[in-house]
């Protein structure tokens, strides 16, 4: 038995003797433009954290949201360039956006969950329920 490594690009274009070759990142097709920032996670005895890669955005661009047992982490961000000049006009527009979802453990404060944004990174900090709390939420249910 062999292992292969798994390339999802395969699918869209067929194989060859360069693609194989030549490390993974180096050649890319253009769709797959589309680029979805690293996250490290990280846990203590009182909380979870992300740390989320996101140069190039501002605080403003970011959405989090708690939705059905998920934070949901997304930003969009758009900028519009004109140069005007006697012979002729340019304009450039650039649009950056993505979306992550991430299941949260049952033992989270949800409505304390926090997020700073600088120099690059969006850290976020999801408290975890203290022990008697989470005993707390335990329910017994009787069988009829």
């Amino acid at each position: 038995m062999s292992l292969i490594k798994w390339n999802p690009e395969r699918r869209l274009f067929p194989s060859n003797w360069m693609e194989d070759f030549f490390a993974d990142n180096y050649f890319k097709p253009a769709v797959n433009g589309i680029s979805i920032p690293a996250v490290n996670i990280s846990e203590n005895k009182t909380a979870y954290k992300l740390n989320v890669a996101a140069p190039g955005f501002k605080k403003e661009d970011f959405k989090l949201e708690v939705q059905n047992g998920y934070l949901v982490i997304s930003a969009e961000t758009k900028e519009e360039k004109e140069d005007k000049d006697e012979k002729y006009t340019r304009q450039e527009y650039s649009y950056n956006s993505f979306s992550r979802s991430f299941s949260l453990p049952e033992n989270v404060k949800e409505d304390d969950i926090a997020a700073q944004y600088e120099d690059g990174l969006l850290k976020v900090t999801i408290p975890k329920l203290k022990v008697e709390e989470t005993a707390k939420m335990t329910k017994q249910i009787a069988v009829k």
